[in-house]
């Protein structure tokens, strides 16, 4: 199923957006975790967790999956195919693993901005949890850089199902 043109556009110009709003506010994320885990100031950690809470569920998740549905919607239209390249292939098993770690992280980001809105934390408090959340924005960061490279480099190779569809127009024509 091939869109039409202006309409495969509008696809694409939502992923790139999306895409790029998941790494903007992953990077947001970042910068807030390590101002979290780093500040001697009670009040900058508070503000630092309550306001990861808030992006991880209003921004980064609504993000992540609307990037991965548009990202299938759009391959599924366009010439390159969802199963035909690797390239195509990693974008969309990176993309689903990041999204599921994410969800897996959401407990965690509660836990932290919940105990942050109750007390003042100290070094001590949530020590794991509190550089969990750096360890994994970090992580996540450079995984969601790999599909932007791919998307870039396209690098050749064709999956077994692209190599069956690509004999299977040729022998057509």
């Amino acid at each position: 199923m091939i869109m039409p043109s202006g309409v495969r556009k509008l696809v694409l110009t939502l992923h790139i957006a999306t895409s790029a709003g998941l790494l903007g506010a992953v990077a947001c994320f970042l910068v807030l975790a390590v101002a979290g885990l780093a500040s001697q100031d009670a009040q900058t950690v508070r503000a630092a967790y309550l306001a990861m809470d808030v992006i991880a569920w209003l921004v980064i998740v609504p993000l992540a999956f609307v990037s991965l549905l548009v990202g299938i919607m759009q391959s599924l239209a366009s010439p390159w195919g969802l199963f035909q390249h690797y390239w195509v292939l990693a974008k969309l098993l990176l993309t689903v693993f990041v999204t599921v770690v994410l969800l897996l992280q959401m407990k965690t980001i509660g836990t932290v901005a919940g105990m942050a809105a109750e007390m003042t934390l100290s070094d001590g408090d949530l020590g794991r949890a509190r550089l969990s959340l750096v360890v994994h924005a970090a992580g996540g960061l450079l995984v969601l850089l790999v599909p932007v490279a791919l998307s870039v480099y396209k690098p050749r190779g064709r999956t077994p199902h692209g190599r069956r569809r690509l004999l299977a127009q040729r022998g057509a024509t």
